[in-house]
């Protein structure tokens, strides 16, 4: 995995005393390959339909069925664990689709009403347990780390539905996100510029 880009590190300006600081502003890491498909018609759940169709193409090759299931949107607090999920999009979809993949980086500004839907992430927790989220852990621990705090301390199994949010910087919304909501962060420019 690639170093996060200098001028996506804003855990300094958004973690402070073990916790993420929350606004109206959230973030989503992505594939430059749906850039333009979602600035055009926003964020949707389960709105990647390429993945879908090669996730329902390897279930009838095996002879199970698949079922679609709906997928919130899922959003952090920070560019830098936005740009962490934006790797795992680009790796997953270069084994199950192929193409030209890239990380990309949505800024999200949220309405207070829109705002009042984000909710901690606790269904991650099953995640968190495999390769992925093992590594999102030590992603994690190492900006906690890099801002002179101490790795988070938490139990996956007991922690508070907060925690997920605070901690680990992990919310979903479970609605469709209108493009006049997002911005595409250049992921690729210098903090000079």
């Amino acid at each position: 995995m690639s170093e996060t880009p200098s001028h996506l590190k804003d855990a300094s300006q958004v973690l402070g005393q073990q916790r993420f600081s929350v606004g109206n502003v959230w973030y989503h890491g992505t594939s430059s390959a749906l850039l333009d498909s979602i600035l055009a018609n926003g964020l949707r759940r389960s709105g990647d339909r390429a993945l879908q169709d090669a996730a329902k193409q390897t279930m009838a090759t095996i002879g199970n069925a698949f079922e679609e299931t709906t997928e919130p949107v899922y959003l952090t607090p920070s560019r830098e664990l936005a740009y962490f999920w934006a790797q795992q999009t680009v790796r997953t979809r270069a084994v199950r689709v192929g193409g030209d993949n890239a990380p990309a980086v949505l800024a999200v500004t949220l309405s207070d009403a829109l705002n009042t839907q984000v909710k901690p992430d606790v269904g991650a927790a099953t995640l968190l347990m495999h390769d992925t989220g093992e590594a999102y852990m030590a992603h994690v621990a190492s900006i906690y780390q890099a801002c002179g705090l101490p790795a988070p301390d938490i139990d996956l199994r007991s922690a508070d539905r907060m925690a997920y949010l605070t901690v680990l910087g992990m919310a979903y919304i479970d609605t469709d996100i209108d493009p006049e909501h997002l911005e595409a962060l250049d992921v690729n420019a210098s903090a000079e510029h």
